[in-house]
């Protein structure tokens, strides 16, 4: 398994049945592919219920993920206005978010929508992080050019101040509390020193440290 559904597959794990969860664009899409089938996941673009990538006759142009991908609606899907779907978003219904990251803080302060170089949009990302019930960052742990994502404080724009919850990697899951960072689980064959030394923000370890998939 590549790194990325090795992620998604760990986020799933966050997803409790019944749950109604937005996802981002990229590795956070992916973990629908591990969830249960009584996860229903939202739409920014006014759906509840986004199902399976369509292919052959069941391509409709009309029904699309946030990746941009065209998909089937779910069984039982809800279709409402954009206006109706971030309503839901601000009005605290959704269980949780999963989203991509360029940086996230000690604290959980998050950067994902632009650099210096880029602006990527930031789409309903500010009412995603203050909307839901838990804030999931689901990403590489390095740059491709071997730099923390994870750092003491995000040098890029902030999308939100202290709203993620839980941090997932290749090499690990921290939690985010008060207190900063809890490294609460490490990849196989990965150790506390792998973490560390890809890491730019200081955390503390969980007593009962475990392995993620174990």
């Amino acid at each position: 398994m590549d790194a990325k559904n090795f992620i998604a597959k760990r986020v799933a794990k966050y997803f409790e049945p019944g749950d109604v969860v937005n996802l981002g664009i990229g590795i956070p899409t992916l973990s629908a592919q591990y969830a249960a089938e009584t996860v229903l996941f939202h739409g920014e673009n006014g759906i509840i219920g986004v199902g399976d990538l369509a292919k052959g006759l069941l391509f409709v142009e009309s029904f699309c993920n946030a990746s941009g991908e065209e998909i089937v609606p779910a069984v039982g899907a809800s279709i409402c206005s954009s206006a109706t779907s971030f309503g839901i978003v601000r009005g605290g219904r959704l269980a949780a978010t999963v989203l991509g990251a360029l940086e996230v803080s000690e604290f959980g302060d998050l950067a994902n929508w632009a650099t210096p170089k880029r602006a990527f949009g930031m789409g309903g990302a500010m009412d995603l992080v203050v909307g839901a019930k838990k804030v999931i960052v689901a990403m590489e742990h390095c740059t491709k050019d071997g730099l923390p994502k994870i750092r003491k404080e995000c040098t890029f724009p902030y999308t939100g101040l202290r709203c993620v919850n839980h941090i997932v990697t290749e090499l690990c899951v921290f939690d985010v509390g008060e207190k900063g960072l809890l490294l609460r689980e490490l990849a196989p064959g990965k150790t506390i020193e792998d973490v560390a030394a890809k890491t730019d923000a200081p955390f503390e370890v969980a007593d009962d440290l475990g392995i993620i998939g174990a």
